[in-house]
């Protein structure tokens, strides 16, 4: 078979194992992020032969971008800011600490498994994987639906959807040192490099906010007559905003996850159906970079026994001493947060599809070394993924920082199960003919009422509500049948289903 149905008939195939695969980590407590990244691995190790890093840079670029923004939706503002300076050190300062310490050990570490490694490529490897991974910890801590106590789950939101941009720069600084060599002076000195850190997260905080803000001025007063056209328009937003900020010297992704905070926490037209949308297309995406990612691997180079030995020693490092360090380090001034909370935080440090994307900028730039370095970071993640990952509802039970959050009985079943009919209608004279109160319509058993629109403005009416010639009612009720047969007799031909 050859063509495009080929690669159309993979990716179907790759996507529904994906699937059902996510389902099985969910009721085995595995996250579903690690098992995509297992079926990448599968197909990639002997069915796919894929080994571009360039394309596999630009997927989770794009990938990146959606989580982000659909991760700032989600985040409530008013959670948020409470922990805004705690968050904010352990996205910059946090994740220096932790690239110099995990740097210093590799460069310690290596020569005793056999690798020779200079000290500036063993921070490129630690930079690499110096963030935590915001699309592990979004859909960890939110597919657990677990309650975590003293804010810690808008804290480790914040931290992972805003600490990629220091982690971004010091890899590029850091390839471009080692591609200068030995005689060549680097193009970027530590002044410099300082200075564009600055630029980025200023430039990337102010143009997020202010094309979040207009984004949610044109969704609100563009009146498209097609719902669905909102989500095209959103989703080409959050494209401009990043490719925009990246052209003005400032950090797309720290610019994306601003916007999409301030678009989910202003009100929206049609908001529903644009959470719904990104829900799902995140998802999508997340399952597509992790394929991806495993597809490129190469599982017998992973398997190479320096690279599990100094994967290992890097992983354990990294879980049980450089991430407690810097984050009881960062959190000292903020005497708020419990001993058990900052253990939680400490352990919390999940890797991700972003140290791997990182990874792959070596690649790209032809570094020497560079395959050992995705492969060791590779190897990082997936232990991150299977130690941290698995473990994130069971430490917080163990640390008494777990409550369970209350669940809603009527979620499914307006989605699902509910029997009960939407419709909407517009009141006219024949209907008034008994009386122009609620009380007064005639209307079948198990019916309601529910909300009357009046010029533009809403209301729940009561049964002594007036209720005016072209006023809109919604009407629930479980006898659509019988309440049609009653719309026909008011003489109304215009009813809106739901």
């Amino acid at each position: 078979m050859d063509g495009i149905e080929y690669y159309l008939l993979l990716g179907a195939i790759l996507l529904i194992i994906s699937v059902l695969a996510g389902k099985v980590a969910y009721r085995f407590g595995a996250p579903a992020l690690l098992l995509f990244l297992g079926v990448g691995m599968l197909f990639g190790y002997d069915i796919i032969s894929f080994d571009s890093a360039e394309a596999t840079q630009t997927i989770g670029m794009i990938a990146l971008c959606v989580i982000l923004f659909s991760g700032g939706m989600d985040t409530k503002f008013t959670e948020v800011r409470p922990v805004m300076a705690p968050g904010v050190i352990l996205a910059t300062v946090g994740v220096v600490m932790t690239a110099f310490l995990v740097g210093g050990f590799v460069w310690l570490a290596a020569p005793y498994v056999g690798i020779m490694i200079s000290f500036p490529m063993a921070l490129l490897l630690a930079a690499t994987m110096s963030s935590t991974d915001s699309a592990s910890v979004f859909s960890i801590l939110r597919t657990k639906k677990q309650g975590l106590r003293e804010n810690l789950r808008p804290l480790l939101e914040l931290e992972s959807g805003s600490n990629d941009p220091i982690a971004y720069i010091l890899t590029l600084l850091l390839i471009d040192i080692v591609t200068s060599g030995a005689s060549g002076a680097p193009t970027l000195s530590l002044g410099s490099s300082i200075g564009m850190f600055f630029v980025q997260m200023i430039v990337g905080v102010m143009l997020g906010y202010g094309f979040g803000r207009g984004t949610v001025w044109v969704i609100n007063r563009i009146g498209l007559n097609n719902p669905s056209l909102y989500s095209v328009l959103l989703l080409a937003s959050l494209f401009l905003i990043f490719s925009f900020t990246s052209m003005a010297h400032g950090n797309g992704y720290l610019a994306v996850y601003i916007a999409g905070l301030v678009v989910g926490n202003n009100k929206l037209s049609h908001k529903r159906t644009l959470t719904t949308f990104f829900d799902s297309f995140t998802w999508l995406f997340q399952i597509i970079m992790f394929l991806t990612l495993g597809l490129l691997v190469d599982v017998q180079k992973l398997l190479d026994p320096k690279v599990l030995i100094l994967g290992g020693l890097v992983g354990v490092f990294m879980m049980l001493v450089a991430r407690p360090a810097s984050v009881m380090t960062c959190l000292l001034p903020f005497r708020k947060f419990t001993f058990r909370a900052r253990l939680y935080i400490s352990w919390v440090g999940l890797r991700g599809a972003v140290p791997i994307i990182f990874a792959t900028y070596p690649l790209v730039a032809h570094i020497e070394g560079a395959e050992l370095l995705f492969n060791v970071v590779f190897l990082v993640t997936i232990m991150s993924l299977v130690i941290q990952g698995t473990t994130v509802s069971g430490m917080a039970n163990l640390l008494g920082l777990a409550y369970e959050e209350r669940e809603s009985s009527f979620g499914d079943a307006l989605q699902d199960r509910m029997k009960s009919a939407f419709t909407e209608v517009e009141v006219n004279a024949q209907m008034l003919e008994n009386g122009s109160l609620l009380s007064d319509l005639t209307l079948p058993d198990n019916t309601l009422v529910v909300m009357v629109c009046r010029d533009g403005d809403y209301f729940v009416p009561r049964g002594n509500a007036e209720l005016l010639e072209g006023d809109k009612l919604l009407v629930l009720s479980d006898r659509n049948e019988e309440l049609q047969s009653q719309y026909r007799e008011f003489g109304i031909d215009e009813v809106m289903n739901f």
